[in-house]
């Protein structure tokens, strides 16, 4: 088990996060599994506001500005999940919104974000660069810009979600969480790390998106070229700065899963627990049918969201 930097949020940081966000969050429960024959519990935040964990982040992020800032407006660049968070964040804040999206981003994902009435911003190119755009974007215009991950705010937002299911179901032995930037495996781990100590957290990754497996496996922050995976959600070619350093001191492994066992979770999702999830919302809950991880211990599962392309909808349903 790591051992946890004393420097690192503690419960108090956390609780405070989440009292900040409690009104507008839709708390998601843990559900028994229906299609596994060990004790496994998914937490489904396909169901939490604008269809993923996102928002956790997002809504915290915005509270913490000032009136001014608000004001004046917020930029974000996401693949579609964030986008949609900030979005429907900044319209209940009545605050103008910005999302720099990639030209291939999920449809359906560009239309929750113009739903919520955000101004969208099209690049091509990975995640760095619908960064740099987005920092031209608030230096030009005076916005203040929201990040998906890397940002101590955002990772304190996303506790909630760990608090969550570790005061719900004390006897959990074993949390798996899927890893893009790191931002929500980072909340998770701190939250579940401050109230069940002796818990194994396991950060979960496809195989063609394997950063943060190859840092904990080398000891160096790594950074991949190119990223290839149907998890849109998961494309991220490096986890933040901020939230390696806490994922080095709270996370006990990271596993990855195949593009087949993500399309097989997410179709096993969908048929047997009834629940429509995501290519990245459904690995860690395929880390634990393909067994990638101890299945003999109480597990709980993050599913991160739910929203889900036309296409690969179709896909699943013709398996």
């Amino acid at each position: 088990m790591p051992t946890v930097d004393r420097n690192l949020p503690g419960l108090e940081d956390l609780e405070a996060a989440r009292a900040r966000i409690a009104a507008m969050l839709l708390p998601t429960p843990l559900l028994p599994s229906r299609s596994q024959e060990a004790a496994l519990w998914l937490k489904p935040e396909n169901l939490q506001r604008t269809g993923s964990f996102k928002f956790r982040g997002a809504y915290h992020k915005l509270s913490r500005l000032t009136p001014e800032e608000r004001a004046r407006g917020v930029v974000a660049y996401s693949s579609g999940n964030h986008g949609q968070a900030v979005a429907c964040a900044a319209a209940l804040f009545s605050c103008p919104a910005t999302i720099v999206m990639p030209q291939d981003a999920v449809q359906e994902k560009v239309d929750g974000v113009l739903r919520y009435g955000a101004r969208i911003v099209s690049c091509e190119g990975g995640s760095d660069e619908r960064r740099r755009i987005a920092e031209e974007l608030a230096a030009k215009e005076g916005l203040a810009i929201v990040p998906p991950y890397d940002d101590l705010d955002i990772v304190l937002g996303q506790a909630s979600c760990g608090l969550e299911i570790a005061r719900e179901r004390g006897e959990i032995r074993q949390v798996l969480v899927p890893v893009g930037g790191g931002g929500l495996l980072s909340g998770v781990a701190l939250a579940v790390r401050a109230l069940l100590p002796e818990v194994r957290v396991v950060g979960v990754e496809p195989q063609g998106a394997d950063d943060l497996h190859r840092s904990f496996e080398s000891g160096a922050h790594v950074r991949l070229e190119h990223v290839d995976t149907l998890a849109d959600g998961l494309r991220t070619q490096s986890v933040g700065e901020v939230n390696y350093a806490i994922l080095r001191a709270v996370v006990d492994e990271v596993v990855t899963v195949s593009e087949e066992e993500i399309l097989e979770g997410a179709r096993t999702l969908l048929w047997t627990e009834k629940l429509l999830v995501e290519p990245s919302g459904a690995v860690a809950f395929a880390a634990f049918q393909s067994g990638r991880v101890p299945r003999d211990v109480e597990t709980a599962a993050v599913l991160s969201g739910g929203n889900i392309s036309a296409p690969v909808l179709r896909s699943l349903l013709e398996r």
